[in-house]
């Protein structure tokens, strides 16, 4: 069985999870995407144009983010908890 190469592919799942109010800013669907080997979360919303064309709206985050982000914060506590 030869390995499957996901570089410079995704996929999109229907974002079951959205619902209540305030949801509109949620995705309409949610997943991930490889560009170049690099991870990526994927987002996407169902809009409509003026001309009524409908759409979809993507954006896109580096899956790294999210770990680097963490990383920084335990940083600032640490120095904030510091004497000098």
């Amino acid at each position: 069985m030869t390995d499957f190469d996901n570089t410079n592919r995704g996929a999109l799942f229907r974002n079951t999870e959205k619902g209540g109010e305030g949801t509109d800013k949620w995705p309409d669907y949610q997943g991930s995407i490889n560009v170049g080997g690099r991870e990526f979360w994927l987002s996407a919303w169902i809009n409509t144009s003026k001309k009524g064309t409908k759409f979809m709206s993507l954006a896109v985050k580096p899956k790294d983010a999210d770990n680097a982000k963490s990383k920084a914060s335990v940083a600032e506590d640490l120095s904030d908890s510091m004497p000098f």
